[in-house]
């Protein structure tokens, strides 16, 4: 484990690089005071291979934004591009108001990252990790005893407190990586993929920690494989396929454009299967199930059933239900197809 003097990193892309956040900073621009994070064309390969195809983001300051994509996508890259870890090939980033390449110290003075893999030093105690951090912040040392108990009782690591970081459980060393990326109150947080391998408690934990950065005015940028996550916790949720933006909007809006409503076929056949899905928004072939959207109403489903099945032989059982951004994130990345 490496320690600078800014930008809390920890653990971006498994490289367990950790630095000390610095103290907040005003911007300058009438964007800067609005966004918390504007990006603009952001382009990136390597070598053949283009993962970024001209990234538009633009995230209020404040605000919670998920972007969500499948492996491969380019999730992990955009965090890379906008935490300074990289620079783009093309396009620009500002983040809390200051360009990330030219000056990317000013960025890294008022952000923190916790990656996919908590950063924790083995050999040290839970509370002296946090005291060093708070150290390396610029606070004074009665401070950073403050701030590290703070964290500490947040979040629930008060008894392990003076244990060595290596007799920690999982779910205990993410916590204490998260506790240390708050250390210095970052105005911009990146949190990519933070719940991986968390039980179901400590992922309910991390969704009220995000709810409490957002109330304090900080800006989160969430990257996710549960889409529940993303559906509670996000303002507005972008869609990443093949390094472009395939979708951006609120939860709400985005299921709205997939389907407000689906209706699930599960047919006799494998032949009755295939004729139907061309017209499907949800494909799961090992079940010989489909979804077709509806308005919900019950005229539109007697409809659609007198019309995908007249004969009464097709469909063995249907089943109503609400759009949720798993088919947002299928239809639109075509995964389930």
């Amino acid at each position: 484990m490496t320690t600078h003097a800014s930008g809390h990193l920890s653990g971006a892309n498994g490289t367990g690089t950790r630095t000390a956040t610095g103290a907040l900073g005003a911007t300058g621009t009438a964007t800067a005071t609005t966004l918390g994070i504007h990006a603009t064309g952001l382009t990136k390969a390597y070598g053949e291979v283009r993962v970024l195809d001209g990234i538009d983001l633009a995230v209020p300051r404040g605000s919670v934004l998920a972007l969500l994509g499948p492996n491969g996508a380019g999730k992990t890259t955009t965090v890379r591009i906008l935490a300074t870890l990289t620079s783009p090939d093309a396009g620009t980033a500002r983040v809390a108001g200051h360009h990330t390449v030219t000056e990317r110290a000013l960025v890294r003075e008022r952000i923190s990252l916790t990656g996919q893999f908590a950063a924790v030093d083995d050999l040290q105690t839970g509370a002296e990790m946090l005291r060093m951090m708070g150290r390396l912040c610029g606070l004074a040392p009665r401070a950073a005893r403050t701030r590290a108990d703070e964290l500490l009782a947040r979040f629930g690591l008060t008894d392990a407190a003076a244990r060595t970081a290596k007799t920690y459980s999982g779910g205990m060393r993410r916590r204490l990586d998260l506790a240390a990326s708050l250390v210095s109150r970052p105005e911009v947080i990146f949190l990519d993929e933070p719940t991986t391998g968390l039980d179901p408690r400590s992922r309910q934990d991390l969704w009220e920690l995000v709810r409490e950065l957002r109330a304090d005015g900080t800006t989160v940028l969430l990257t996710t494989q549960y889409l529940e996550e993303a559906d509670r916790l996000a303002d507005r949720v972008a869609v990443l396929a093949d390094g472009r933006i395939a979708a951006e909007g609120t939860p709400a809006e985005l299921k709205a454009r997939v389907a407000g409503h689906r209706l699930d076929l599960t047919l006799t056949t494998r032949a009755a299967y295939e004729a139907l899905a061309p017209r499907a928004v949800h494909l799961a072939p090992d079940d010989l199930t489909l979804g077709v959207t509806t308005d919900g109403s019950a005229a539109h489903v007697r409809a659609l059933l007198d019309e995908l099945d007249p004969d009464r032989t097709t469909v063995d059982r249907f089943a109503v239900r609400t759009a949720t951004l798993d088919d947002v994130f299928l239809t639109l990345t075509g995964a389930d197809r």
